[in-house]
């Protein structure tokens, strides 16, 4: 298995992947996911690929084909008197092929994220999992993650239910 910055050749298979997660997604939350969509679009993808402040990493197999995949985006604490400037790295997706999960992708994925995040000089690496994704959270504690604050929802009764 080897990883390496995603390319235009890998859009489609990204896109199929990205299509699982939504489907994840929708199942846990319906009310926010729309089933049968994907969170970006191809052209949206390419340029995401070319942006060196959002790099993607991808698995692929001894076919170059994309098994998985890491959407990183690189974030900076501003300056301000209360908060100490620093950098980071923020996952903003990850996931495995079905078929291939549970045979260590996701870990080299992340090992490769922690790369990029120590070679760039970043403090942390950061992320969100949404509630009732039980084996991405035990994944991500597993990997030493802990919360660092817990956004809450309070959901509005509306009047056409």
């Amino acid at each position: 298995m080897q990883i390496r910055r995603a390319q235009e050749k890998d859009a489609e298979r990204v896109l199929a992947l990205l299509s699982q997660v939504l489907e994840l997604h929708a199942a846990l939350r319906p009310d926010i996911f729309v089933s049968g969509t994907t969170k970006y679009s191809r052209a949206e993808l390419l340029e995401i690929f070319r942006d060196d402040r959002r790099p993607v990493f991808v698995a692929v197999d001894e076919n170059d084909s994309v098994v998985g995949y890491a959407f990183c985006v690189l974030e900076s604490q501003p300056q301000s008197v209360n908060m100490v400037p620093f950098d980071s790295i923020y996952i903003d997706d990850l996931c495995v092929d079905a078929p291939f999960r549970g045979q260590g992708i996701a870990g080299l994925l992340f090992e490769r994220v922690k790369e990029e995040a120590t070679a760039r000089g970043c403090y942390e690496i950061t992320l969100n999992v949404w509630e009732g994704n039980d084996a991405a959270l035990a994944f991500y504690r597993k990997k030493g993650f802990a919360p660092e604050k817990t956004k809450m929802e309070f959901i509005l009764p509306r009047d056409d239910k």
